[in-house]
């Protein structure tokens, strides 16, 4: 546990300069990487700022105000929505995958209330997840490069390179050579280099910046009134494998975040809760349009740096990111970022996702001498980075990440297991999933 004096603690309330400054800071913490993954999925990022902000702020009523944590746009889920929207199934089924992710952290926030979570680490191990996160990072990896390389006509650009790899190189030196607050925003400030860069390369079309609105509000994507909610096998064979691994993300956060601000948050107010919570702001990014929300492991950093733990600062950066959301200027410069910006920040990004599943096992030092790891890890592998599918009918397939997922639990719960690891479970509990 942390044993340093907080600055402010969780329930004490900053005066006004206080509450406006560091509020900002968690906004522009996960300000980058929450208009990141609506940018790359081709959606509004305005709306993943509303939804984002009410989601903060229904997870902390949740919490009962006990967990000064963000919820911002969750990097996990950016296959499953680009692929049912680049699919030809619309957003529409992107957003009923987005609100059944929700539904499935509910179930599963309630079995825990009523069981426990040591079922769900014994589910999923270290050894299962590490590749799982792997194969999500690496499934991403052609189109971060495609973004990078290729200009508007999708043909190969060199100035479409040069400005990724400038963007690339601005974040990088961010993350490694400067301190305090910069060091836990190398996307923003990724994305501000780039932009200017791109302004000097001619990438930026101003126009759209010009003629908008100060104020005015987006078009928010409603099942029922834009379209007809449906649940085909494809969305549910996409989302829900994705949302068991990112279960362990959120277990991972709360015990890291418990750690910097020296309270059991898995013991209060409870896993359950949490879960929860990120549960309903998850439906609620669905019924509006958003992409899938989680706790932002950026914000853990902010808290460390600064000490100051109060979750008044995450109700003002969500009252902060709501307001955002309903500034035209705002939405359109943000959709006036050059897609080679967004390909620079992609090839550190999506490699970051892929390291974070290396570090998993690293941190819970599974045995690859011994076959049965070797043989689990290296399924996933191959079956999820190799694209391969079972076509059950015409219409039903199981492929990708999905289907490496199902066959790496399938794995871990048939083969023997000849060194009994307790202290794999209880690893887990203390080992953040970045």
């Amino acid at each position: 546990m942390n044993s340093r004096k907080p600055v402010l603690d969780i329930h004490e309330k900053p005066n006004l300069g206080q509450w406006i400054l560091l509020s900002l800071q968690h906004l522009f913490a996960m300000f980058g990487s929450t208009v990141f993954v609506p940018l790359v999925v081709g959606i509004s990022p305005s709306i993943a700022l509303i939804s984002s902000g009410v989601g903060t702020l229904i997870f902390i009523i949740i919490t009962k105000g006990k967990v000064p944590s963000y919820l911002g746009s969750s990097f996990a889920f950016i296959i499953p929505m680009a692929t049912l929207i680049k699919a030809g199934n619309g957003p529409g089924a992107a957003f009923t995958g987005v609100f059944i992710t929700g539904v499935v952290y509910a179930l599963v926030a309630l079995l825990i209330n009523r069981v426990g979570v040591d079922w769900l680490l014994k589910l999923l191990p270290p050894i299962v997840v590490g590749p799982i996160i792997m194969v999500i990072g690496l499934s991403l990896s052609s189109a971060a490069v495609g973004m990078a390389m290729n200009g508007p006509d999708h043909k190969y650009s060199t100035t479409s390179i040069t400005v990724a790899l400038i963007t690339l190189a601005i974040t990088i030196i961010t993350a490694i050579f400067t301190k305090g607050f910069l060091s836990v925003i190398p996307i923003l400030v990724g994305i501000i280099g780039g932009y200017i860069t791109s302004i000097f390369f001619g990438l930026v079309n101003f126009k759209p910046i010009i003629i908008a609105d100060w104020i005015a509000a987006p078009h928010f994507t409603i099942p029922f009134v834009d379209y007809t909610p449906s649940l085909t096998s494809k969305i549910v064979l996409l989302f829900i494998p994705v949302a068991i691994v990112t279960i362990s993300e959120h277990i991972g956060h709360q015990v890291v975040l418990g750690n910097v601000v020296n309270k059991d948050l898995i013991k209060d107010p409870g896993l359950d809760r949490s879960l929860f919570g990120d549960a309903i702001s998850t439906m609620i990014a669905g019924i509006i349009g958003g992409p899938t929300t989680t706790t932002y492991g950026e914000n853990i950093g902010v808290l460390a740096i600064t000490r100051a733990y109060s979750v008044y600062l995450f109700i003002g950066a969500a009252i902060f990111a709501i307001g955002f959301g309903f500034i035209g200027k705002i939405s359109a410069f943000l959709s006036s970022i050059p897609m080679p910006v967004m390909g620079g920040i992609s090839i550190l990004l999506f490699g970051i996702i892929a390291s974070s599943g290396l570090r998993v096992l690293v941190e819970n030092k599974i045995d690859f001498s011994q076959q049965r790891n070797l043989i689990i890890a290296s399924v996933i592998l191959v079956i999820g980075i190799g694209g391969a599918a079972i076509h059950i009918t015409k219409d039903i397939s199981v492929e990708g990440m999905a289907l490496s997922a199902i066959i790496g639990v399938v794995l871990n719960l048939v083969l023997p297991n000849k060194k009994v690891e307790k202290e794999v479970i209880e690893n887990a509990k203390d080992k953040a999933i970045s």
